[in-house]
Order: structure tokens, then sequence, then C-alpha cells
């Protein structure tokens, strides 16, 4: 599958960056126009409803992936994989993202991370996943802090990430609920008034690729983050 590429790699200097550093697939809006963060790649999906193309990125019409951007980029040196499945609506398919994950274990991205639910669940899509962390591919997925999850955050072996008002924006909670796996701050600085699960998980992401390596596996990973993490348990609810 062919798309289009970024014209340089992130960060200041116009090298690539080396294997140290996580190469991050975001699947979500794109980026605005006058967005900070190079892509070394870039692809949008479009579903015809017989078949998913690839077509060339256009810019961030909803801002959502902006945003997810300057979280998860903002304060790390990471590589980041542009995976529109977005366009004009937070709407997509499962075998819009499925492409997307597809195309970013092609890619050799070693994190792939989906601030996106769907409501029902299809073989193309679980079996995508399964492949991405077949591949070594870290998954980490938005999952509402109460209610019905979605998919993919209900597959095994994902990382689910929810919004914790407990932890700023350099801490994560090990949850270990039935939920969620970790929870990340659910503000963004920029937005006062922002929060949700979206930007929980982003915060965790950002977390992981400031404070880990790519390469260890998934248990080293949650054992690690689990070790790291400020709080401990659900957040409590106030009465």
């Amino acid at each position: 599958m062919k798309c289009g590429t970024g014209a340089s790699c992130f960060g200041p200097k116009a090298s690539c960056m080396p294997d140290n550093f996580w190469r991050i697939a975001l699947l979500d809006s794109g980026l605005a126009p006058d967005s900070p963060f190079k892509t070394t790649k870039a692809c949008r999906f479009v579903d015809s409803g017989i078949a998913v193309s690839p077509a060339s990125v256009v810019p961030d019409q909803l801002g959502h992936g902006s945003l997810m951007a300057a979280i998860i980029a903002g304060a790390s040196p990471v590589e980041l994989l542009n995976a529109q499945v977005f366009d004009k609506t937070l709407t997509t398919t499962p075998a819009c993202v499925a492409a997307a994950i597809d195309w970013a274990v092609a890619e050799r991205a070693h994190l792939i991370h989906l601030s996106l639910g769907l409501r029902e669940h299809r073989d193309v899509l679980a079996n995508s996943v399964a492949n991405a962390l077949a591949a070594g591919c870290v998954v980490v997925v938005s999952t509402p802090a109460r209610g019905e999850m979605s998919y993919p955050a209900r597959y095994p072996g994902v990382i689910r990430g929810t919004g914790d008002a407990r932890c700023s924006a350099d801490e994560i909670s090990a949850l270990a609920s039935p939920q969620a796996d970790f929870g990340g701050c659910a503000q963004c600085e920029n937005q006062p008034g922002s929060g949700g699960a979206s930007l929980g998980a982003a915060h965790l992401t950002r977390f992981i690729a400031r404070r880990q390596r790519p390469g260890a596996g998934a248990a080293q990973l949650r054992s690690a983050l689990t070790a790291m993490a400020s709080y401990q348990g659900p957040e409590k609810r106030r009465q």
C-alpha cells in the first residue's frame, strides 16, 4: 500500500531518529497545516463500502489528531506516522482502522496509538490488532473510565488507557480494572476545558515514549508502567 510521505522526521533535526526513539503511528484525523510535527510517512484511508483505498492526506479538519500529536510528541523526540482515519467527522469504520493498523505494521511502527472506539466487533479489525501484537507492536487504545467499552479496547493484548483526574501531565495510574489498564492526565494545558479518555490515552503514550525504550515485550512494558505509576487502583468517585 503506497501513500504520501512526510518531508522529514519529527524534531529539530532533519535526520531520522535512531532506533532508541519511538516510531509512533497516530491513527486519527491527521495534522493541521501549520503543525510543527513532521511525519516520516503519511496515509489517508478511505472506505468506499466495498474496499479501503489509500489516498494522500488532507489537513486535519477536526483538531483531534493535532491535539493528540501535541500531547504525544510535544515533549518527546518521537517519529510520527500519520494514519488518517477520520475526515470531516469523528466516525470511521472497522475496515478503515484495520487497514491503517496493517499499514503501521508494514511501516515498522513500534507503537500504534488509537484515541478512538468503535461500537461493534469485526473480524477484520480483531485480526489486524492480533497481527500487530504478534509483530511486536505496542497498541495503546482509549477506553471510557466508566460505561460500555468499545473496540479495539475489548481485544486482548492492547494497553487500555483512560483519563484519571489524579494524574498530572507527567503521571500515570495503574488501574488494573475491568475497564482500563492505566490512566493518564485527562486535561490539556492549552485547552483547560478539555477532558476524557482520548487525552488520558494520549498522555499514557507520551509517558511510554518519554520513559521507556522500544523493543521491550508487552509483559515487561506493563510491569514497568505499573511500577512507575503514581497511583495504584481505580480513581474513587466523589460522593
